[in-house]
């Protein structure tokens, strides 16, 4: 059977992602990061998804003092409240952690490279997003390109694969094929804040209810938190 790892961080998107893996025959190989993110309870979420999913979930622990430069990670720092209009069109938001994406998906493909994974699956997306550099197209090919080049399945000729079927979706169609797949979507957080109940004010938030009510269904994690 096919294998893929997938970097779940326990919200919409990779959740999303996940069960889009899972329903193209991808053995899963789940992997989470703790940095220091102040909505640490993601993992909680992360941890749920997998289980829901039949999934094992590796979990990493960062300890980098520099991604303290986002507002996600020192909590002194105020969370940006853009209007819902202007989210991913003022330059890269506080919220951007420094080469997130770059560090997660080293971690997958060592794990790929570990496990015989053919595949890495993650839930960027391009449209509906809050402007990070690390979520484009561009980045992720030139990854790819990075990972045949420097992991032995590239360099035998059976190259990594790095799969991101939600990056030019808008926030309504990931909110449409999670439901189609059956995703516990209820099961997610997505919230920036963290804290008991998602605080419908960070880009996060704005961007999960824009999908949702674009869809037309309420939000399942809403009635459950």
């Amino acid at each position: 059977m096919k294998r893929a790892v997938v970097l779940l961080s326990g919200g919409l998107d990779s959740t999303t992602a996940l069960f889009w893996a899972r329903e193209k025959g991808y053995r899963l190989e789940g992997l989470s990061v703790l940095y220091g993110q102040r909505h640490a309870r993601e993992l909680d979420a992360a941890r749920s998804v997998a289980i829901a999913a039949g999934c094992s979930l590796n979990e990493v622990s960062l300890s980098l003092p520099w991604l303290a430069a986002s507002a996600l990670v020192d909590k002194k720092k105020r969370l940006p409240r853009l209007p819902l209009g202007r989210i991913g069109k003022d330059g890269i938001p506080s919220t951007y952690v420094p080469g997130r994406n770059t560090i997660f998906l080293a971690l997958a493909a060592s794990l790929a490279d570990a496990v015989g994974a053919e595949a890495i699956v993650i839930g960027a997306n391009a449209l509906d997003y809050s402007g990070y550099p690390d979520c484009r197209p561009e980045f992720l090919e030139a990854f790819e390109e990075t990972a045949r080049q420097g992991t032995k399945r590239g360099v035998e000729g059976a190259p990594l694969k790095i799969l991101a079927p939600l990056l030019r979706m808008t926030k309504r169609r990931i909110v449409e094929l999670g439901l189609r797949l059956g995703a516990p979507l209820e099961r997610t957080w997505s919230c920036y804040k963290g804290g008991r109940v998602p605080c419908g004010c960070c880009d996060s938030c704005k961007l999960r209810a824009k999908g949702f009510s674009e869809a037309g269904v309420a939000d399942p994690a809403l009635a459950a938190a």
